[in-house]
């Protein structure tokens, strides 16, 4: 919330002397206090996660010594998780000699009093190599490369390719010297396509290579998000695309550079109107504003959903491209760079952006990915990679809740495709080429094929099997073993799957460790003999991996109606989550407002929704979908408490409440309470309907008005 906190002592001081003179602009961090998130772990501020990873840190020397590592291995933080418990996941990578180990990370997981208890390795024990001397030179491993990659033609070493010493340990083989080389050729992404090749460093051997690009590609016809609002900078008398709120993320004109270097040419996007596109591809902003909207909404998902700030958890934001390369059908993220590419399209589908909203949250969460598990990208790590990437980017469109793209498990419906789809989770098998049951040669197809077998596996988990609509496109769970059950819903579903990456998935994890960490993830958050945890086990047997668990008995659990949020706790409210205490959950929202920042009070419980208060001009959105309005003589009640610099009656600061869009109240800085007033709206109009509730609050150029909203009911 963008000055909300500078400007709250000033707010009050006007309410107090009349007047506030608020200096300077800055953004200052909530109240601390460890809120939960659906996957169980605290959040924790920049300065908290910092401290950790210190603390993490010094514990490394003590940690590498008790896990029986080798003199010559170190482990170098990078990451920590804390439960709700105070137990701690402390993801480590590894060095031997100075060199880094691909195949060495691992995370120790201790508890609250700091006690070992487990550790999950990519590669288990300590680590040994006959020297790190290699006999080729670089030279000769780029020669090497460039003779033995497969995954791009013509292959060449240009000026942005690396070739570099590094120690490889594949899971169940031995470690060995090798040299991790990259080259650029003509491959699926286009003509600057590139591919890393592992060569052993003594003998030449290929040991592994995979493509470095990881995103969506196809044919077809691309779409935009249409009309939305988009969180800018002013710059000058200017705006850019810079997202202040979303850790500064900001988009870029690449204007064509190579893929291979998209900020090459690349310039700042900048208007004087702050009104951004057009709706057509003639216009280059209108691309860039399917990705700003699309980022700003995966931020807001990961931040809501898992207390997760940022690809990295640091607060962050990474850059992003538009219009890059020529006839680039294919989006991407990019480690190197920690930056992600958009293409314009090619002839193929009428040169449309690939900017869909459910392709910019599958690439942003490839870069969560790489943060955490770094599953390597290849193999049938490479499919949990691409499957983690489909999951969340569908999670990403249910969590938008936007009426132009409803979500749903098809992966880039809005492309166009031939047959409607890049990919379907329910059914993978459908576009003809990826995996929908696991089998011993699932390590040998393309990562964005054997995917399949984790979306499907995920797809069950969540709907469970049968025929249903969802987001208005037909879906239907199919199994491998001809089973049949119900599903546990997508937000649980997510958070087991988000909670086994972060805390039990490494590098190396396949399909049978997939299985493991997920099955250990549901019993963590819902117990070792709960419903969860053994649908978890029957969807993984629906797609050819283990059998089931023994079923626990009691009720399976109740899922959340699909593109709805989870399941109501309060009786008698048709709305989730009302008083607002589960943090954002049942909600959508434009900025951070739902909190439990303690410069503000709530009315009850708490945590609240704190809309506005910025004393320049800005826009907020806080949004539920999908209510199921009771029959009768439905009404809408909600406390209000409006602070104010304004004066006088004139409405210059507003919130208005929509229903369907509808506007059915509005309330301004004219409304100014000293505490908390319920607020009453007739809603017969909408008995027994499903509705959308949306509070929209806007203010003008200077003065601010906060808006605190609480205890929210329809019945």
């Amino acid at each position: 919330m963008n000055r909300k906190t500078a400007l709250a002592a000033a707010v009050a001081a006007a309410l107090t002397l009349g007047t506030a003179v608020v200096a300077g602009t800055q953004n200052v961090a909530l109240a601390s206090g460890a809120t939960q998130s659906s996957a169980g772990f605290q959040a924790m501020s920049t300065t908290g996660r910092l401290a950790a990873l210190d603390q993490a840190g010094k514990e490394a020397a003590a940690t590498a010594k008790a896990l029986g590592l080798g003199p010559d291995e170190r482990l170098v933080a990078k990451d920590v998780l804390v439960d709700n418990d105070g137990a701690r996941h402390v993801r480590y990578d590894r060095t031997y000699r100075g060199l880094p180990v691909l195949g060495g990370d691992l995370v120790v997981h201790r508890a609250a009093n700091g006690k070992i208890m487990s550790t999950s390795w990519a590669h288990q024990g300590a680590i040994t190599v006959a020297g790190v001397t290699p006999s080729l030179s670089t030279q000769d491993a780029s020669k090497a490369a460039e003779r033995s990659a497969k995954h791009v033609k013509q292959a060449r070493t240009t000026n942005l390719d690396t070739s570099k010493l590094v120690v490889w340990a594949a899971a169940g083989k031995a470690p060995v010297l090798a040299y991790r080389t990259t080259v650029t050729g003509a491959g699926e992404a286009g003509a600057n396509s590139q591919e890393a090749v592992l060569l052993d460093a003594n003998t030449g051997a290929v040991l592994d290579s995979y493509q470095l690009e990881q995103g969506v590609s196809g044919t077809g016809n691309g779409v935009n998000v249409g009309q939305v609002t988009l969180e800018t900078s002013q710059s000058g008398s200017g705006y850019t695309l810079t997202d202040a709120l979303h850790g500064s993320t900001t988009v870029y004109d690449s204007n064509n550079s190579p893929q291979s270097n998209p900020a090459q040419n690349a310039t700042t996007f900048t208007d004087t109107t702050d009104n951004w596109g057009d709706g057509t591809t003639a216009n280059r902003e209108s691309a860039a504003v399917d990705a700003s909207y699309g980022l700003a909404k995966t931020w807001d998902f990961y931040k809501n959903t898992f207390n997760r700030s940022g690809i990295r958890n640091d607060g962050r934001g990474a850059p992003a491209y538009v219009h890059v390369d020529n006839q680039l059908l294919n989006a991407f993220y990019d480690d190197s760079c920690f930056c992600m590419s958009f293409g314009d399209g090619s002839s193929q589908n009428g040169n449309i952006p690939l900017t869909a909203l459910d392709v910019s949250g599958h690439e942003m969460s490839h870069g969560v990915t790489a943060a955490t598990a770094n599953l390597n990208y290849s193999g049938e790590s490479g499919g949990l990679n691409e499957a983690t990437s489909d999951i969340f980017g569908s999670m990403v469109e249910f969590y938008a809740n936007d009426p132009v793209n409803p979500g749903n498990y098809y992966i880039g419906e809005k492309l166009n495709m031939g047959n409607g789809y890049l990919r379907r989770m329910d059914d993978p098998t459908l576009d003809g080429s990826s995996l929908g049951c696991y089998n011993s040669n699932a390590g040998s197809v393309d990562v964005h094929y054997s995917s399949g077998i984790g979306n499907h596996f995920f797809y069950l988990t969540a709907e469970g099997t049968g025929a249903k609509t969802i987001g208005g496109l037909p879906h239907n769970g199919t199994t491998c073993n001809g089973d049949s059950f119900g599903g546990i819903g997508k937000d649980k579903a997510a958070a087991v799957w988000y909670r086994a990456l972060t805390t039990y998935m490494t590098s190396t994890t396949d399909y049978n460790g997939a299985r493991t960490a997920t099955l250990q993830a549901a019993a963590d958050l819902y117990g070792a003999n709960s419903q969860e945890r053994y649908i978890v086990s029957k969807a993984w047997a629906a797609v050819s991996l283990g059998t089931a668990l023994p079923d626990p008995g009691g009720s399976t659990p109740s899922p959340s109606p699909s593109g709805s949020p989870t399941g109501n706790p309060n009786p008698g409210n048709a709305l989730v989550n009302g008083g607002f205490e589960q943090g954002a959950t049942g909600w959508t929202q434009s900025a951070n407002d739902i909190t439990n920042s303690n410069q503000q009070t709530p009315h009850g419980g708490s945590w609240y929704a704190w809309m506005m208060g910025y004393g320049s001009t800005a826009s907020e959105t806080l949004s539920q979908g999908n209510i199921a309005v009771p029959a009768g003589t439905p009404k809408l009640t909600f406390w209000l408490k409006v602070s104010t610099q304004e004066t006088g009656t004139t409405p210059y600061d507003t919130l208005k409440v929509t229903v369907n869009g509808a506007t059915v109240a509005t309330y301004s800085n004219a409304n100014a309470s000293t505490g908390y007033v319920q607020k009453t709206v007739n809603l017969s109009a909408y008995a027994g309907q499903t509705v959308n509730l949306q509070f929209n609050g806007q203010e003008d150029a200077s003065l601010a008005t906060t808006f605190l909203v609480d205890d929210v009911k329809i019945g």
